[in-house]
């Protein structure tokens, strides 16, 4: 197996899974329109109406936490996979149902974890739509399951989590020192039309817009202020913003002092702060060398982890991109393996 023979163990930090139930759930809101969402049926309309023999292959290992999964990360060198529920998760539901499949996914995780103990690791799905609900549910799933934090698929039916409503879900992830991975998902109705007309409402750009908002939203809507220890990760390098940070402390501190917007409030420090104190990103989707070094310079090693995105982005080849990384033998360590250990308390 490839994975023993390196100086370090590749933990891939965002691999998607999800239960039969829960698919079959999906296919039956397609079906019945319940649920009206555009992004909903882009997104899942794309994946389970596919013939396409590639988007067939996503589907048939994403509800396998066994022979195939395992057999795939044994060919790639993937020590451990840390789990989570794909998107759109159980955000689309309502509250009660949301609830109770973010219950059933989470027990599923945590079937094939034991299982395979020392191959997965899991975050919990919870469902926002009841805060109170998705809090008592990751204490559950750290306390009495073993995962490891929360996976969140961005905004809930276009509700964002800057919202106090939402912050009893900080609140019980910082006293369980569990970071919460904020995950894209299509963007909202009032949202993503630009995006559907040509085609990017997706992976290639629409999820690291809405996502990016998002985080953006969080910092500057005092999260991190009102819960200093919460630690949040995002994927796909951070979703844009390592690369705006100058230009994020630069007009964030021009709307404060003008006094511009009403909803702009003065920080305790500068957004950029936030983003390198509070925010661990991960090479999910981005397996190219210039942006993961670029992160790594302005966020420091301590903060980029590596993830594949399986089973969406499964290109075997490109974990020789990140294995030729040119950077020393210690940091690559970290990016592989020491980072997620720590973050994940592996």
């Amino acid at each position: 197996m490839r994975y023993m023979t390196a100086p370090y163990l590749r933990i891939a930090t965002e691999e998607a899974c999800a239960p039969p139930e829960l698919l079959d759930r999906y296919r039956a809101m397609l079906r019945d329109g319940s649920y009206a969402d555009p992004g909903f049926h882009s997104l899942l309309g794309f994946y389970m109406t596919n013939t396409e023999p590639r988007v067939r292959r996503v589907f048939e290992r994403m509800a396998d936490l066994d022979a195939l999964r395992i057999a795939d990360m044994d060919a790639t060198g993937i020590a451990r996979q840390i789990l989570s529920i794909t998107a759109p998760g159980v955000q689309v539901f309502d509250a009660p149902t949301g609830s109770a499949l973010a219950r059933l996914c989470n027990d599923y995780m945590s079937d094939g974890i034991r299982r395979y103990p020392e191959r997965f690791s899991g975050l919990a799905a919870i469902a926002p739509q009841d805060p109170a609900a998705a809090a008592r549910e990751l204490e559950r799933a750290v306390k009495t399951l073993g995962l490891k934090g929360a996976l969140i698929n961005s905004h809930t039916r276009g509700e964002y989590l800057d919202d106090p409503k939402f912050w009893e879900i900080f609140e019980a992830a910082e006293s369980l020192d569990v970071p919460i991975y904020l995950h894209p998902t299509a963007p909202p109705a009032s949202m993503i039309r630009p995006f559907l007309e040509r085609g990017l409402d997706g992976a290639i750009y629409g999820f690291a817009a809405e996502t990016g908002l998002h985080l953006l939203r969080i910092i500057v809507g005092g999260v991190f202020d009102r819960f200093p220890k919460l630690h949040i990760v995002a994927g796909h390098l951070g979703e844009g913003l390592p690369y705006w940070l100058f230009r994020i402390d630069f007009m964030h501190g021009r709307m404060v002092a003008a006094n511009r917007y009403a909803s702009v409030t003065k920080l305790q420090r500068r957004p950029s702060d936030y983003i390198k104190e509070n925010l661990y990103i991960t090479s999910s989707g981005m397996s190219w060398a210039p942006p993961i070094l670029y992160a790594q310079s302005v966020l420091g090693v301590d903060r980029v982890l590596y993830a594949m995105d399986y089973p969406y982005q499964f290109v075997p080849e490109e974990v020789q991109v990140t294995d030729d990384l040119p950077i020393n033998a210690a940091d690559k360590k970290m990016f592989y393996q020491s980072n997620a250990e720590r973050v994940f308390r592996i």
